[in-house]
C-alpha cells in the first residue's frame, strides 16, 4: 500500500470539493427559469347593491304614476318592489316593480351581474367586456334602418286626395297628410321610433355615450293580437366588473294609443345614471 503524505491528502480532498461545488453551481446555472405566472386583477366591484333600495323613491313615484293615489299600505307595497329569484345574491340581483293607472299600466325592472373570471389570466373586466358585448350583439343595433319618409305624392292622379290633401287632383290644399289623433309622429305611430331628420330627435335603438364604461338602448313594441301595443325600452350598461339592465315598459288601456317613444327612453337613461352612482358608493 502506498504512502500518501498528510498534505498531498488534504490538497487532493480539497480540489475534490472544488471541483463538484463548481459543477453543481453550473449545474444549476444552466437549467431554465419556470414560466413567470401573472394572475389578471380582480374587478373592481367584490359586492352588488340592494337592488329593490338601489331607486330613490322620488324616481319611483315619477315612473310608476298611479301608485301615489293607492292608499298608504298598498303604495308601501308597490314601492318595495318584487326581488329577483336568484341563487347567488353575490353574483346576480334584481328588483322589479308595476303600477296600474286608469290609462296604462307600467313596469319596471332592475337587474345587477357581478362578473367573475374563473381564469386567471382573463381579469373580471375583461370576461365583463366579452360578455356586454354578447349583448349588444344581440340587440342587432346594426341592423337598424332609418325609417322611410312618407311616400312622393303621384302627379297628374287622384292618388293625392287618397294620402291626405283633402283635395281632388289639381286643388289648393295641404301638402302632407295631417298629424294623426293621437299626436304621434308616423315613425312612432307605426311602431318604429323615430329618425334623425327635419329636426326630429333619433329614438331608434343605439350605443349610448357617457354611461359607465359601455351602454346602449334598445327600445321594442310589441302587440299580441287584439290588445294594446306594449313598449319596452331597456337600457344595458357596464361599468368595470358590473353589468346593469333596465327595463322601463308601458302598455295603454286603449288599443289606439301607442306608448311614447321618447318619454320612456328619456326616464330609462335617467334612472341607469341613478345607477351608475348606485353602484360606486
Amino acid at each position: 500500500m502506498a504512502y500518501v503524505p498528510g498534505v498531498a491528502l488534504l490538497a487532493a480532498l480539497a480540489v475534490g470539493c472544488s471541483a463538484g461545488s463548481d459543477g453543481s453551481a453550473s449545474d444549476a446555472d444552466s437549467k431554465p427559469g419556470g414560466p413567470t405566472v401573472t394572475t389578471a386583477p380582480p374587478g373592481k366591484y367584490r359586492t352588488l347593491p340592494a337592488p329593490c333600495r338601489a331607486v330613490p323613491g322620488s324616481t319611483l313615484k315619477d315612473l310608476l304614476p298611479g301608485v301615489a293615489e293607492l292608499p298608504q299600505q298598498q303604495q308601501e307595497k308597490a314601492f318595495r318592489g318584487s326581488p329577483t329569484v336568484t341563487y347567488d345574491t353575490d353574483r346576480k340581483v334584481g328588483c322589479s316593480w308595476k303600477s296600474d293607472a286608469p290609462d296604462s299600466t307600467r313596469n319596471l325592472s332592475i337587474d345587477f351581474e357581478r362578473v367573475v373570471s374563473y381564469d386567471p389570466a382573463v381579469s373580471d373586466d375583461d370576461r365583463a367586456r366579452t360578455l356586454y358585448a354578447k349583448k349588444e350583439t344581440a340587440a342587432d343595433l346594426s341592423g337598424v334602418t332609418t325609417p322611410p319618409g312618407p311616400p312622393e305624392k303621384p302627379a297628374g292622379s287622384a292618388a293625392g286626395e287618397e294620402m291626405g290633401t283633402g283635395k281632388p287632383d289639381g286643388g289648393e290644399g295641404p301638402a302632407d297628410p295631417s298629424p294623426s289623433a293621437s299626436g304621434s309622429t308616423p315613425g312612432t305611430a307605426s311602431g318604429t321610433p323615430g329618425a334623425p331628420g327635419g329636426g326630429s330627435e333619433d329614438l331608434r335603438p343605439r350605443v349610448l355615450d357617457g354611461l359607465g364604461d359601455a351602454a346602449f338602448l334598445d327600445d321594442l313594441l310589441t302587440r299580441a293580437g287584439s290588445t294594446a301595443q306594449h313598449r319596452t325600452v331597456s337600457v344595458v350598461f357596464r361599468t368595470s366588473n358590473v353589468i346593469v339592465t333596465v327595463r322601463y315598459g308601458e302598455q295603454p288601456a286603449l288599443v289606439t294609443k301607442v306608448p311614447d317613444s321618447k318619454e320612456l327612453q328619456e326616464k330609462a337613461q335617467a334612472l341607469a345614471r341613478k345607477l351608475v352612482e348606485v353602484i360606486s358608493e
